[in-house]
């Protein structure tokens, strides 16, 4: 199994790309440590996950609070005796409206939850690796932050990827000596809450765009970050990682 025995934290693991993350670590045999705001949903995947004979707790919090961060480190510490990786998943789109009319509130909002969030989840998560000599760290970018291809409405989307890439560039610089790799996997749309799932008219407007004329499964990303995540990227640090159905190529 590729994680077998290792501790892994999952943000925005309530629903989407995050649940199905944390379903398939559990599988590959990792301990995780589920997070998100909803504690409801949070509790049923954590059940799941449970009923399948692996381990899984889960903590209900903002990630745009630092103690929320420290205490998801906490609860791994203390519930599985350390930190051996984390998918920092969590994100949101925002309203998708032109800058001039954009509300201060919702750029605020993005880029407190998209990068802001990152920088916590770092200050947090690093330490605790640190103590195991080595590990892992995934943040969910976007092809949006590398490459828009002037798609409308999404300044605030759009930076804060583009400067959640350059936080992964330089956090993997300033601690690849120790053994700790940090990567970014960029989706192309997926089939979410987030990425519209219930609107028939959104899913095949976003499908249109990608060259490949689909989105993604959430567990396509999911086997992704399990990728950067496992020892078989173990020369892998400071990547983004395109999982995106050739978005990138098209916009490029």
């Amino acid at each position: 199994m590729e994680l077998e025995n290792k501790t892994i934290i999952v943000t925005g693991a309530s629903s989407g790309i995050g649940a199905a993350a944390a379903r398939l670590f559990s599988r590959e045999g990792a301990n995780v440590v589920l997070g998100a705001r909803r504690s409801a949903e949070l509790a049923a995947v954590t059940d799941e996950i449970r009923r399948g004979g692996a381990n899984a707790v889960f903590l209900a919090g903002d990630v745009k609070d630092a103690s929320y961060a420290e205490a998801l480190v906490d609860l791994a510490t203390r519930e599985f005796g350390g930190l051996d990786g984390a998918f920092n998943n969590a994100g949101m789109v925002g309203d998708m409206i032109a800058a001039p009319e954009m509300p201060l509130a919702n750029w605020s909002e993005v880029i407190s939850v998209n990068l802001t969030s990152a920088f916590l989840a770092a200050k947090a998560q690093i330490p605790a690796l640190k103590l195991r000599g080595s590990g892992s760290m995934v943040f969910t970018s976007s092809f949006v932050g590398l490459s828009n291809g002037g798609l409308p409405g999404m300044a605030a989307y759009a930076a804060s990827k583009a400067e959640l890439n350059g936080l992964v560039q330089s956090l993997a610089a300033d601690h690849a000596a120790e053994d700790i790799r940090i990567n970014a996997v960029l989706p192309g749309g997926t089939i979410t809450p987030m990425g519209g799932e219930s609107d028939p008219s959104v899913l095949a407007f976003v499908s249109g765009l990608h060259p490949m004329k689909r989105m993604a499964e959430p567990m396509e990303i999911a086997q992704a970050a399990l990728f950067l995540l496992s020892d078989r990227s173990s020369f892998v640090t400071g990547s983004p990682l395109f999982a995106d159905g050739g978005m990138s190529v098209r916009l490029t």
